[in-house]
Parts: C-alpha cells; sequence; structure tokens
C-alpha cells in the first residue's frame, strides 16, 4: 500500500465531501481505540473543524486513558480539533431501569451492550446537528463487510466511512505514518462494549490477521474443505460472522408492491 498516497487520498475525499455538503466539518467517537485514532487524525488533516467526543459507559480505565492520551496529542497537533465529554453512564443506568432484563444473562448482556453502541450514536448525531458536523464512521473493512463486527444503529450510524475499504493491518501502517500515539498502536483491539479490557480477538476467537486471511480466501471462493487444522478453524469462525451479521452489509429489504395489486 503506498501509504502516504491513501492518507492523501482519504483527507481529500473527506474535505470534497464535508465541502460539497455545506457542512463545518467532523464528529468523531473516541474509544481509546486505533480505529478512531486513525478516522479522527485523517478528518483533523482536513483543515475542517473536529469535534472529539469521549463517551464512557462503565469503561475500562485502559482505554478511558488512552481516548484522552489521543485526544490531548491531536489538540496540540492540529488547532481546528476540539473535544467534549458525555459521560453516558448514568443514562445508560437509567435504561436499565425502564426495560425488562428477562432473559438468559448472555442475551441480556449481548442486548445491553449494543445498545451502548446506540446511546453513544444517538449522542454524536446530537452534535453533529448542534455544530452542522457530518458523523465520521471509525468501522474498517474486516469488520463492516467481513464479520460484521458492529452494531447496528450504533457504531454502523454514520454518515461516511473513511476507512472501511481499509483492512486492518493497512489501519496500522496509516496509524504509524500520522503519528497515532503508541499506547494505542500496541493496544489490543477492543470494541469496549462490555465495560472490561475484553479484546475483539477474545469475542471473536481469531485475530485481524486470521480473519483478513479468511477474507481474501473466501473471496477467492474457497470453502472450509479446502483447509486443514488452524486454518479450517478460523475459516469456519469468519464465514459464521459473515452468514450471520449479513443483514447488516445489505439495505434494509423492502417489501415491493406488485404493479397488479396499486
Amino acid at each position: 500500500m503506498q501509504t502516504e498516497k491513501v492518507v492523501d487520498h482519504i483527507v481529500n475525499w473527506l474535505k470534497d465531501y464535508a465541502t460539497n455538503a455545506g457542512v463545518n466539518g467532523f464528529v468523531v467517537g473516541i474509544s481509546g481505540g486505533i480505529d478512531s485514532a486513525v478516522t479522527s487524525t485523517l478528518c483533523a488533516k482536513t483543515g475542517l473543524e473536529v469535534l472529539c467526543i469521549e463517551m464512557p459507559i462503565h469503561q475500562a480505565e485502559s482505554h478511558v486513558s488512552r481516548a484522552q492520551e489521543h485526544i490531548s496529542q491531536l489538540k496540540e497537533r492540529f488547532k481546528n480539533v476540539s473535544d467534549t465529554r458525555a459521560d453516558l453512564t448514568p443514562v445508560f443506568e437509567e435504561f436499565k431501569t425502564e426495560v425488562s432484563l428477562d432473559a438468559d444473562q448472555a442475551t441480556v448482556d449481548m442486548a445491553l451492550a449494543n445498545t451502548r453502541a446506540r446511546l453513544r450514536m444517538t449522542t454524536l448525531y446530537y452534535y453533529a446537528g448542534l455544530k452542522k458536523l457530518l458523523v465520521a464512521g471509525t468501522g474498517n473493512k474486516v469488520e463492516d463487510f467481513g464479520v460484521g463486527f458492529y452494531t447496528k444503529y450504533g457504531d454502523g450510524g454514520v454518515d461516511l466511512s473513511p476507512i472501511a475499504d481499509l483492512l486492518k493491518s493497512e489501519v496500522y501502517a496509516i496509524g504509524k505514518h500520522v503519528q497515532v500515539p503508541i499506547s494505542i498502536m500496541n493496544a489490543a483491539p477492543s470494541d469496549g462494549l462490555f465495560g472490561d479490557a475484553r479484546s475483539d480477538e477474545d469475542q471473536i476467537g481469531a485475530s485481524y490477521p486470521e480473519l483478513e486471511w479468511a477474507m481474501s480466501m473466501d473471496d477467492a471462493g474457497k470453502t472450509a474443505i479446502d483447509f486443514t487444522g488452524r486454518e479450517k478453524e478460523v475459516f469456519k469462525i469468519y464465514k459464521r460472522f459473515n452468514t450471520a451479521n449479513n443483514h447488516k452489509m445489505i439495505p434494509i429489504p423492502i417489501c415491493e408492491i406488485p404493479t397488479n395489486l396499486r
């Protein structure tokens, strides 16, 4: 990958899109992870207004400290960057008192994890509306179009996706080029939706390099019978997530009314 040229391409694409849309810039949710760090840095390089928002909900301390380190560094480097913090923990806890939690614990935990993401999406759009900004998505290609590892209408609810055509390894390459803090570069990727430090690999059962490999094999038309051992296991994991989350990757189904019924 021609990293510098890719960075310039994305920055120009962001700037052109925002200018044509007649907005002031971008709002980005900062998690302390590589994807939001790279996305916010690319947005900052446009020279347009960038609002970075922390939205903790019982967040692991390591995530909070990395997010704050990144925001501080970004504000030192770019005068067009500002930040705010919306502690959504009280909102989340109040929400739990108003809904039924009558299900097995694993199901409840997953529903609440997705609720966290949707509360954050609502917050981003609130500030976007106040300041005439676009919500910049932070999903990469493996997450968005491989395993569907994001929340529908949560972190998947965005106005534009600047890094969605980049593999995770390419996001890291860009992160190094644009000087993302080392603490974020070295941290295990995590969605931060469960209030602890569990990693994406803990949840998925495969690392991003493994998932990138499986994605390329699937694109090449391979099936599980073509592999053995760990490769077969990883390929099955990829296909399971890809199949289960396919509904996130296609347009919303529309019930089309036949002409003869109109």
